[in-house]
């Protein structure tokens, strides 16, 4: 499969024979748009190497699962489309997660298909789903201030995400052994109110390392 994401519109080929359109779907306007000239990348304002980080899109490695996850009509949300199971040429509705309050700013698939992380444009919290079931599994945060994240990535035996960000930091959770997260100090404490709750109740990485400041990052595990 090819895809191939667009401002507001998302086509899916069939690769590499003679690449031809198998579905077509439509995705809440994405500003991360970009095009090639001459003279190198140009982002939304029209300056040469100005790029911004990719429009959010995410098609899972599996053979088992061919999920396809890309930003739904409602601020917020994740459409999840399974090419395996749809048939070419038929409007089959999406699987839809409502994932944050604000846009979507990153998502990425597990290697198996199963889970799909995905963080808002504020970029402090990370929220991890079942792609079957749709619950939220986990809250990660990555920070207090807001950042642009770059890239999530999940490691080939799902038991880590990585994230990389514009604040020259990135942050690697633990998935299965969630001990090894750190949590905020004031977890020890107990209840602490609605306003501080969902402060305390997220987990913070448990590594971090240092990239270039502002400068956009992929990152990605080795076996």
């Amino acid at each position: 499969r090819l895809v191939v994401a667009l401002q507001s519109r998302l086509f899916v080929f069939s690769f590499p024979q003679r690449p031809t359109k198998l579905f077509e779907f439509d995705t809440r306007d994405n500003p991360k748009g970009v095009f090639w000239g001459p003279g190198g990348c140009f982002g939304a304002q029209g300056h040469p190497n100005s790029c911004p980080p990719p429009g959010i899109v995410d098609l899972c490695p599996s053979l088992e699962r061919a999920l396809l996850v890309f930003p739904g009509h409602k601020c917020g949300s994740l459409q999840l489309v399974d090419l395996g199971s749809a048939k070419p040429g038929t409007s089959s509705a999406p699987v839809t997660i409502n994932a944050h309050q604000s846009e979507v700013g990153c998502a990425a698939l597990s290697p198996t298909g199963t889970m799909v992380a995905s963080a808002s444009r504020r970029g402090t919290l990370i929220r991890l789903f079942c792609t079957q079931s749709r619950a939220r599994l986990l809250e990660l945060r990555r920070g207090t201030d807001p950042a642009t994240l770059y890239c999530l990535a999940f490691s080939p035996d799902c038991s880590f995400l990585c994230a990389v960000s514009d604040k020259g930091t990135g942050h690697v959770f633990a998935l299965r052994d969630t001990r090894l997260n750190r949590r905020s100090a004031l977890a020890r404490v107990g209840k602490v109110g609605p306003v501080l709750g969902p402060y305390v109740e997220s987990q913070w990485s448990l590594a971090s390392f240092t990239v270039p400041a502002e400068a956009p990052g992929v990152c990605a595990f080795g076996r």
